[in-house]
């Protein structure tokens, strides 16, 4: 094994606890630097991992033994720091969506691309064994032809957990730019890109009441759209539903189902790396679950980064900029769709990513 892969990170809020638990115990990743907005936070955060140095995000940016900036800032933030990170000649992963808008998505990929250098974006749970096995049936031909699917994901807004959730109700946040890449890239490594898009939305509250932390009771705008729903086109003729909303209580619907012509996949949520993946075979008289067949077992935020740096250009890591970026094409041109009223393609293709053998956890974090 060679030395260790070499990441700066740059924002350490809430997500970036699971990232770390992850990738400052993985022998193939070295955690070389801090950087967040709050420089006590970063100081804090160094100190429990050894050989990590607290910086300014430009001191991090300009340290020539950082080979990838794992890029954990607030969505409006994602594209600024990316390509700050590109300029300097550094690899990117970055937290999902990959930009707040399409153009800022499609300079990070570009600008990538003129540099030599590699983009990777969440989410990575899709190659957990969940998603993977899921994929591993549809293309074993357990379903048949696939021909449509559904995908739900219906809460009550993360006012209700988060103690700073401004963010996801200014643009950029919402339930589709935050919940949706999760199910839109598992469709995709499910069916295949999308082609054409056709959404409806609605915004039916003007306010949102933080339910905890200490600013517990304060009240915030919402400027975005908390119920999206909308049909994906994709290439190979296979239509999926979408619902993504922060306006439900609960729902009893599977995350996704995947249907054929002799079978039906109810698929685990996204959100997650592994779970049960259920088959119904036409003709049959009850579900029955499948056996993990593929994916990286027991996996944890940051695989995709792993993933990235292991792959080091010998073939595109699987959670990449270009598969995010035409996942952020579907979102966003999903939103156009709802607000003009109109079908509307895409202008983005990508292959679907390399699929993920069965990989025990003793393996991928060797």
């Amino acid at each position: 094994m060679g030395d260790p892969h070499r990441v700066g990170v740059v924002g350490l809020g809430v997500i970036s606890r699971a990232y770390l638990d992850t990738l400052a115990n993985h022998p193939a990743v070295s955690i070389a630097a801090l950087a967040d907005l709050d420089a006590s936070r970063s100081a804090e955060v160094a100190a429990t991992i050894p050989g990590a140095e607290a910086l300014s995000v430009e001191r991090l940016l300009a340290r020539p033994d950082v080979q990838t900036v794992l890029n954990l800032t607030i969505p409006a933030a994602h594209a600024d720091i990316s390509l700050g990170a590109i300029e300097a000649g550094k690899n990117v992963y970055v937290e999902k969506p990959l930009a707040v808008t399409f153009p800022d998505g499609r300079s990070i990929i570009e600008r990538a691309a003129s540099a030599g250098v590699r983009v990777g974006c969440a989410p990575d749970t899709v190659l957990g064994t969940g998603t993977q096995t899921a994929r591993a049936a549809v293309d074993g031909g357990l379903i048949g032809r696939p021909l449509s699917a559904s995908a739900v994901m219906v809460t009550a807004g993360h006012e209700r957990w988060h103690p700073n959730p401004d963010f996801y109700y200014v643009p950029g946040g919402g339930p589709l730019l935050d919940m949706g890449p999760y199910y839109i890239s598992a469709l995709i490594h499910l069916l295949g890109p999308v082609r054409a898009v056709v959404g409806a939305a609605s915004r039916l509250r003007a306010e949102r009441v933080i339910d905890s932390g200490p600013r517990t009771g304060q009240r915030v705008p919402v400027e975005v759209d908390t119920h999206v729903s909308g049909v994906l086109e994709h290439a190979n003729g296979a239509l999926s539903t979408i619902t993504t909303s922060f306006d439900g209580v609960a729902t009893t619907a599977a995350p996704i189902e995947v249907h054929g012509e002799t079978g039906t996949l109810a698929v685990p949520d996204p959100n997650n790396f592994d779970g049960e993946v259920r088959l119904f075979a036409l003709g049959g008289t009850e579900w029955r679950v499948l056996e993990p067949r593929a994916g990286y077992a027991h996996a944890s935020r940051g695989i995709g980064l792993i993933d990235l740096a292991r792959a080091d250009g010998q073939r595109p890591p699987r959670a990449s900029g270009d598969v995010a970026l035409h996942v952020l094409e579907t979102m966003t041109t999903l939103l156009r769709s709802a607000t003009e009223g109109r079908r509307i393609e895409l202008t983005t293709m990508v292959e679907r990513p390399d699929p993920v053998p069965l990989t025990p956890v003793e393996a991928w974090h060797a």
